[in-house]
């Protein structure tokens, strides 16, 4: 990985070439059509699941009173829907096991 500890597109495709054998065109091109698939499903509004990594979850989160913490007021917070990732059980392993 590069040196802040963050995986990218380039190096995913870097790696489907290295390992699969894919060219790197069709290694980036790979990666681009797996995340806009993603990306699609979940603006149609579907949770997407990947088997053995995690789970991608839209809630919809109903309006709101929050407080400024610095001045005390109390301002309306609108409703909103937000995207969660829960990792399956494997990947919570793995991790832990770093």
């Amino acid at each position: 990985m590069s040196s802040d500890d963050t995986l990218t597109r380039a190096e995913i495709a870097e790696r489907l070439n290295r390992q699969i054998g894919l060219s790197r065109a069709e290694s980036a091109q790979l990666v681009e059509q797996v995340l806009d698939l993603v990306a699609e499903a979940l603006e149609q509004g579907e949770n997407v699941k990947i088997s053995g990594f995690g789970t991608f979850v839209l809630r919809d989160k109903n309006e709101r009173v929050g407080r400024n913490p610095k001045t005390g007021i109390e301002v309306p917070i609108t409703p909103r829907r937000v995207l969660t990732f829960r990792p399956s059980q494997s990947l919570r392993d793995r991790v832990a096991g770093v």
